[in-house]
C-alpha cells in the first residue's frame, strides 16, 4: 500500500477523532450509541433539568453508598460526587467498555470507581469493594429494550441489594421500568422532566424499612 492510499485510509478516523474533540463527551456519547444503541438507549445524555430533578430527593447526610447502572459518559457522576459525603463512595457499572474506559481515564476522585459488568450483579460487586448495602441505586438503562429477563433480575437484584429506606432512582422515556419495579417496591413515585430531549419520565422505588 503506497504513502496515498495509507493516508487515505487514515482520513476517517481523523475526521472522527476531531468530531469527537469538537462535540467533547456528547461525543463521546453519541459513538456509544451508535456501537451499542440498544444498551444506550438514547442519543444524547440527559438535561442539567433532569439530573437535579432526579438527585433532589436523595439524602445526602445519611448516603455512604451510591450505585450507578448505565453511567454513560458520568453525565450524573460529577453532580453525584458534588453532593456526596468525603467518607461517601460512588459505583458505576456498565456494559459498555467504551465508556467504562473514558469515565476511567477522565474522573480521579478516589471515591469513583469504574466497573465493567452487569447491573444483575450489582450485590457481587459491591461486596467485592467492601459495601454489603447501597443507599441509592440510579439507573438510566433502557428497561424497554433489555433482553427477556434482564430487567427482571436487575429489579430484583437492586431491591435485595437497597438498605431500607434507601431507593431506586430511574430515568426512562417511556414507563416500562415502573413496571418491573410495581411488584417490588410498594411506593413508587413518579414525574415527568419536559426539559429533556425527549422528555424523561423519573421514578423513585423506595425500599420499604424492615419490620421488627
Amino acid at each position: 500500500m503506497t504513502s496515498t492510499e495509507l493516508a487515505r485510509e487514515a482520513l476517517p478516523q481523523r475526521i472522527k477523532r476531531k468530531i469527537k474533540r469538537i462535540l467533547g463527551p456528547s461525543g463521546v456519547f453519541l459513538e456509544g450509541f451508535l456501537k451499542h444503541p440498544v444498551m444506550v438507549g438514547a442519543i444524547l445524555p440527559s438535561s442539567r433539568f433532569t439530573i437535579r430533578r432526579m438527585l433532589r430527593r436523595v439524602d445526602w447526610d445519611n448516603c455512604k453508598l451510591f450505585v450507578e447502572y448505565g453511567p454513560g459518559v458520568g453525565t450524573f457522576c460529577q453532580p453525584v460526587l458534588e453532593k456526596l459525603p468525603r467518607d461517601g463512595a460512588l459505583i458505576v457499572i456498565d456494559t459498555n467498555p467504551h465508556f467504562i474506559n473514558y469515565l476511567r481515564n477522565t474522573i480521579t476522585d478516589s471515591r469513583f470507581t469504574a466497573i465493567l459488568g452487569s447491573a444483575e450483579n450489582v450485590e457481587e460487586i459491591i461486596q467485592t469493594h467492601g459495601h454489603e448495602r447501597a443507599d441509592y441505586v440510579l439507573s438510566g438503562l433502557p428497561f424497554s429494550t433489555l433482553p427477556d429477563g434482564v430487567g427482571e433480575k436487575i429489579a430484583q437484584a437492586t431491591h435485595k441489594v437497597l438498605r431500607p429506606g434507601g431507593a431506586f432512582l430511574v430515568y426512562q422515556y417511556s414507563a416500562r421500568a415502573r413496571d418491573f419495579m410495581s411488584g417490588l417496591f410498594k411506593r413508587i413515585d413518579r414525574e415527568i422532566e419536559p426539559l429533556n430531549l425527549p422528555p424523561c419520565q423519573l421514578f423513585w422505588g423506595w425500599r420499604d424499612e424492615d419490620r421488627a
